[in-house]
């Protein structure tokens, strides 16, 4: 098989995009509109949304006998206001599995319920070491302990209630994107690297005139960080469902940056073992970089499709991921990989 020819440029400027369009669980319409109107691109898809919110875009194959999915989600880690402080300072409550010290000293956008934007950084709230001495390194961080300082005039809730902030409000983090020497080093590539290599692929088909082999659906998944995601929206007529979702590296795992995995077992248990191989025989076939590994805290949207009753064959595939869920890095040479086995996979028989 003679895979297509990836525009490697747009595959990294979609995905510099899409990391610099907020989209914490619950408020990712931003993300899912940009994602839908790249995808208006490219005449073969029928594009739908489901009532929960996620983007579906059909394309017919050759055949339809055996319908295909794939699944990658928009939504990110994040918070909400839980609380305006006396101080005029915000507590937060998490979204997803947001590490605290992992965002601490960002910035942020709060995002309000009427359309506005409130500039911020999220502060340990005994922060000055010439006032809290030992305090500021012995502390564990937790909920109540941390703050998001405004970058307004503000002393008291009344004056942040003034600036139209309200318990509920999102709270976007900034991503730091960067791209230096084949690195992408920026926080929620978890999971919109995978997001970018499924419409690179899509565009890679389109430009040279093939279609997948078998109908295939391409589910954009809004709630994967908080468990239910893809629970929804993947059709009953599927018979395979790849999920695309990051590998995570570190000590005792075989994924790198510079690779894609397959991940065979993750804390929801074994996926399934004849579409896994078959993923396999495809990398080795058009010889594409590739671990396999086992993730013990790590979940997916596919389990999410499983535990909801789907009645579908289950992989993982995804690009190499350093430090998940903190300040994240990967390599374009995972995310070609990646998609050029999400190709294989759309051709195959």
């Amino acid at each position: 098989m003679t895979l297509p020819l990836l525009d490697q440029q747009f595959l990294t400027k979609f995905l510099v995009d899409l990391l610099n369009t907020p989209s914490p669980t619950g408020l990712t319409e931003p993300a899912i509109a940009f994602t839908e109107q790249t995808l208006k691109a490219f005449p073969e898809l029928t594009l739908t949304r489901t009532r929960k919110g996620a983007l579906v875009a059909r394309w017919d194959g050759q055949k339809s006998d055996a319908p295909r999915a794939l699944t990658a989600h928009v939504d990110t880690l994040g918070g909400m206001v839980k609380e305006i402080k006396p101080n005029g300072r915000l507590k937060l409550t998490r979204i997803g599995g947001l590490l605290l010290n992992g965002v601490e000293t960002e910035g942020c956008w709060v995002l309000t319920n009427h359309g506005g934007k409130v500039r911020g950084s999220f502060m340990f709230e005994k922060a000055s070491t010439h006032v809290h001495a030992g305090l500021v390194n012995e502390t564990k961080r937790s909920e109540d302990n941390m703050e998001v300082r405004l970058d307004a005039r503000t002393t008291c809730a009344e004056e942040t209630q003034a600036l139209g902030i309200e318990v509920g409000d999102f709270v976007a983090f900034d991503p730091r994107v960067e791209v230096t020497a084949g690195f992408i080093r920026s926080r929620f590539l978890d999971d919109k690297a995978c997001v970018a290599a499924i419409v690179a692929a899509i565009k890679a088909l389109h430009e040279a005139g093939l279609q997948p082999a078998q109908t295939t659906y391409f589910h954009f998944s809004n709630y994967e960080e908080v468990g239910h995601g893809a629970s929804a929206g993947i059709p009953p007529e599927v018979h395979e469902l790849l999920t695309v979702d990051m590998a995570a590296i570190g000590e005792g795992q075989a994924s790198d940056e510079y690779s894609a995995s397959l991940c065979v077992k993750d804390s929801g248990g074994p996926y399934h073992h004849q579409l896994s191989q078959k993923l396999r025989a495809l990398a080795e076939a058009n010889d594409i970089d590739y671990k396999v590994d086992i993730y013990p805290y790590y979940g997916s949207d596919g389990e999410a499709f499983w535990r909801a009753g789907g009645d579908v064959a289950v992989a993982l595939i995804g690009p190499g991921v350093d430090a998940s869920h903190n300040y994240e890095r990967t390599h374009t040479d995972a995310l070609i990989a990646t998609t050029n086995w999400i190709l294989a996979y759309l051709l195959s028989e």
